[in-house]
Order: structure tokens, then sequence, then C-alpha cells
């Protein structure tokens, strides 16, 4: 086959390098424009020493970016950006996926209050198609537009998907105590990731709301078939990839087979490792990898069920995850692309 133009708007935050490195290594893909406002004119690779040798683009004014020739267009943007930006390509006939939020959440006005901006494409959100493969397999190989999942939304998503499909669980009160690295909150300069304030740290933050409170509790509640209660906890750990995530449920049946459970419901997906029985997932075992290790819990035997499930933030969590939504969209075996073992230590 031919290859796929792909163009990348927003080339220089963690996942727009982190697209880089992926695409790079992807035998199906051709590079054709990174666009950047402030370092157009400079080398990728100028930038980022690690693409020497793999990427010879130098970074282009969004203005004078050929995008409506690519095949495919990520956004690694800022939120607010891909909704303004996505018909005139969809219009050309370009594929978009969007690794920010604006089209996640298909109610406006939720979207609007806990993004503090007005949708500039309303139509565009009821079309795009929620980036989980192991949820909408079918509905990405057919997508224009797709809306790739926060790292938060993933890591939970995946830990709870085998209970609330199977019904086994009190959906009223899910728990989803969270953790996430440093990269997480974007390459930009803030005081509360500087070394000095991060570093030899551990804190909880937005415990009142955080803006991946809707989009996880739309998916979860799409695989509830209806509506439920969740307490979302993220913390802010002292590492630069990587999400843990400890989940709570009520099991309504304490005698079932949770492990079996879990391990047929993912038996077929290549980027979701369910444990052995007892396992513990570290942040480690994913780093770098596009992959989601699950572990399932019945401490004591009780009515509690604990949901272990790790991410690299930055991969399944973001770029990984876009790059296996193009593989899907262009009919490129899944795993092309994202084959990359962890790295250890």
């Amino acid at each position: 086959m031919s290859k796929i133009k792909v163009g990348i708007v927003g080339g220089t935050g963690y996942t727009g390098v982190e697209l880089l490195r992926l695409l790079a290594q992807h035998t199906h893909v051709e590079i054709t424009a990174i666009t950047s406002r402030g370092e157009a004119g400079q080398r990728v690779s100028d930038m980022f020493p690690s693409l020497r040798g793999h990427v010879d683009l130098v970074f282009t004014d969004p203005a004078q970016a050929d995008l409506k020739n690519c095949d495919l267009v990520f956004f690694a943007t800022p939120n607010g950006i891909a909704m303004q930006q996505s018909q005139a390509l969809l219009d050309a006939g370009v594929r978009v996926i969007d690794l920010a939020a604006d089209f996640r959440i298909k109610d406006i006005p939720t979207w609007e209050k806990w993004y503090g901006m007005s949708h500039a494409s309303p139509k565009l959100v009821a079309e795009a198609v929620y980036g989980l493969p192991e949820i909408n397999r079918e509905k990405i190989k057919n997508a224009r537009l797709v809306a790739n999942p926060g790292c938060y939304p993933t890591a939970v998503q995946l830990g709870f998907l085998p209970l609330l499909e199977a019904g086994v669980v009190d959906a009223s009160h899910l728990i989803a105590d969270a953790k996430s690295g440093v990269s997480g909150a974007g390459r930009k300069a803030e005081v509360h990731i500087l070394l000095a304030e991060a570093a030899d740290n551990f804190k909880a933050y937005a415990v009142s709301g955080h803006r991946h409170l809707p989009e996880i509790s739309q998916g979860l509640a799409s695989m509830n078939k209806g509506a439920l209660g969740l307490t979302f906890v993220p913390h802010l750990t002292p590492m630069i990839r990587g999400i843990h995530a400890t989940l709570y449920a009520t099991l309504k049946n304490t005698q079932m087979d949770l492990q079996a459970l879990f391990e047929k419901r993912y038996a077929n997906e290549p980027f979701v490792d369910v444990l052995p029985e007892g396992a513990h997932p570290e942040t480690r075992s994913v780093r770098g990898s596009n992959m989601c290790r699950i572990a399932v819990h019945q401490p004591q035997s009780g009515d509690t069920v604990v949901v272990l499930s790790v991410i690299d933030n930055l991969v399944k969590g973001a770029a990984g995850q876009a790059v296996h939504n193009m593989n899907l969209m262009f009919g490129v075996a899944e795993m092309t692309g994202l084959e990359q073992l962890a790295l250890s230590p």
C-alpha cells in the first residue's frame, strides 16, 4: 500500500514528540508537515536530538503548512485548537485525530463548563468517534474524525470495563484513585512541575472536580448502559512518565471468578495485558510502550474488587493510542509501529 501522508499540528509538546518518535519508525507513514508558530523554521532534530537521522523536517508556521494534502492530521495542541481547524480539513478529504479534548465529550454544555470556552464545532462533536479501540474498534475503522481519549480516562475505563459490561458491581459507587507522572501536565513552565517542587513530593489535586471526570463518567455510563456514581481523585507523583489507577467497586456476587472475567474480555486485545492472579503492575513495566497492564484483586474474598491499571500516559494515554487509531482507520495491522517493549530500568 502507498504510505499514509501525515501532518502534525503542534509538534513541540510531549505528545507531539512522542508522535514523531512512533511515526518515524512506522513502515506505512510519511510525515509531511509539523507545525509550530513559535519554532517555525527550526529543524525538528535541533529541538529533539533523539530524532536526528529519523525526522528530516523543519517546523512550519500553521498558516503556511500544506495540511490539506495529507491523508491524516494529528492535533497535538492545547484544547480549543482542533475544533476551529478540523472542519476545513475534513472538507478537503483529510481525516483527523485530535489528541486534545475538543471532541471527547458529547454534551456540549458539559464540555463548555469544564473547559471554560464556547465550542466552535458542535456538529463535529456528534460525528466524532471516541478513540478507545477496546470499545469502538469497528466505528474507528470508518471514522473521519477521532477523539483520542485522555490519559486518566484510558487507564480508568480499561480497568472498570469488564466489571461494568458484565454488570457484576454496584455502579452507583465507583472509586478511581489515580496517580500521574509530571509529564501529564505538559511541556510548559509552571511552578508546581519544577524539579524542586515536584520531586520528593506526592499530592492529590482537583479533588472537587477534574476536567477528565466527565469524560470518564460518560464512558463508564455507556459501558453500564445507565447512570452511575464515580469519585475520581488524581494525584501528582515525582516521576516523569506513567499512570497508576487503583479502582474500587462493590461486587454483587462475591463468588464469581474475576480473573477469568478479565482474561476473557481482553483475550484478543493486543495492548491490554491481564496479569496473573495476585500480581501488582508497576508503571515502569509499561514505560515507553503502548501497553496497559491490569491486575484484579478481591481482598480477603470480600465484597470489594480492586483493579490496578497502569499505562504510560504519553503512549497508551496519548500518542500510542492515536497511532493505534490511525492503523485502524487506514486498514493497517493494529500493532504496526507500536511493538516497542517497555524500558527497564
